[in-house]
């Protein structure tokens, strides 16, 4: 999270580097945790290297199933270890493949935009 100076009002948030080398540890122990992760990506402004003060870490899971429904599934991933908010999405491998054939906007933007971190070979 954000630190404050002890003698300025300054907030100091977390640099690209940081919260990437934060997001790749914890995709990686996620996936060991949950077997059913098959892929992890961030999108939005730290993927675009736009963040600021205040940005928060979008982050994309692709599972190869859940029982549960899409809003509920980012509940069972504890966030908490990353040093800025997260913003997360949990798709099933089919409900993905699904939103890539429709090719909508907000997919369009995603693959743009996408930095795949887990496995680390994806591009």
């Amino acid at each position: 999270m954000p630190v404050r100076s002890l003698n300025t009002s300054v907030i100091k948030w977390p640099g690209l580097q940081t919260v990437d080398r934060a997001a790749r540890d914890w995709a990686n122990r996620q996936a060991s945790l949950h077997p059913r992760i098959e892929r992890a990506a961030y999108f939005g402004s730290y993927a675009r290297r736009d963040w600021g003060v205040g940005s928060d870490l979008d982050l994309l899971l692709i599972v190869s199933e859940s029982p549960l429904p899409f809003e509920m599934r980012a509940s069972q991933f504890d966030t908490t270890p990353l040093p800025v908010p997260v913003d997360l999405l949990v798709y099933t491998s089919g409900e993905w493949r699904q939103m890539i054939e429709g090719a909508g906007s907000f997919i369009r933007r995603l693959q743009a935009e996408a930095v795949w971190i887990y496995p680390a070979q994806i591009t």
